[in-house]
């Protein structure tokens, strides 16, 4: 008795052919995210903008890069800046703030 070969279609080698790309894509996805560093983490502040301390008190807001902070806000102090939500720094500066000569004190 003959072995039946079923002849292969176009159908079944494209279907293969989108299964490699489809994992080859899978994996450099996952490679640019391990190599990036890319997190998880919500970023205090957007692209383009840097975190500042509202003077007295413990808000905070955004300011354009290249801007000035808004009245009534100032930078944090350098190597205390908040990066990203429930960091060391963003924890911190929640019971913390900055007096009007830039002092830092603990918050009312």
């Amino acid at each position: 008795m003959r072995a039946s070969i079923r002849p292969r279609t176009a159908l079944s080698g494209n279907r293969r052919g989108r299964s490699v790309r489809v994992l080859v894509l899978t994996a450099a996805v996952s490679m640019a995210f391990a190599v990036t560093g890319c997190s998880q983490e919500d970023a205090i502040c957007g692209g383009g903008e840097y975190p500042v301390l509202n003077v007295g008190s413990t808000g905070s807001a955004c300011a354009t890069n290249g801007h000035e902070p808004p009245k009534g806000y100032t930078r944090y102090p350098k190597g205390k800046v908040p990066e990203h939500v429930g960091d060391k720094w963003d924890t911190y500066w929640q019971s913390h703030t900055v007096d009007r000569s830039g002092k830092i004190i603990k918050a009312r």
